[in-house]
C-alpha cells in the first residue's frame, strides 16, 4: 500500500485590496443599484477616474469618504 504524503498547511494570504472598482462593483459593495452610484457621480458626491477605453472607475478612497459622510 502506498502512503499519501501529508499536505503542508498553506498560509492564507489576505486578499489584495484594489485601488478602484467599476460602478457595478462599487454598487454591489454598498448594496445599492448601480444607477444610484451614477446619480452620486452626477451630483459631484463621488469622484471617478477613467480607465482604458473610457470605463469609469470609482477609487477605493472615494468609497471610504462616501461612507464617512452624511449624504443629506
Amino acid at each position: 500500500m502506498e502512503t499519501i504524503p501529508e499536505s503542508k498547511e498553506q498560509t492564507a494570504t489576505p486578499p489584495v485590496e484594489r485601488l478602484a472598482y467599476s460602478v457595478q462593483e462599487a454598487a454591489d459593495m454598498l448594496g445599492v443599484h448601480y444607477f444610484s452610484i451614477y446619480r452620486l457621480i452626477q451630483r459631484g458626491k463621488l469622484k471617478t477616474c477613467r480607465a482604458l477605453r473610457g470605463k469609469l472607475l470609482v477609487p477605493r478612497t472615494e468609497l471610504i469618504k462616501l461612507l464617512q459622510t452624511d449624504l443629506s
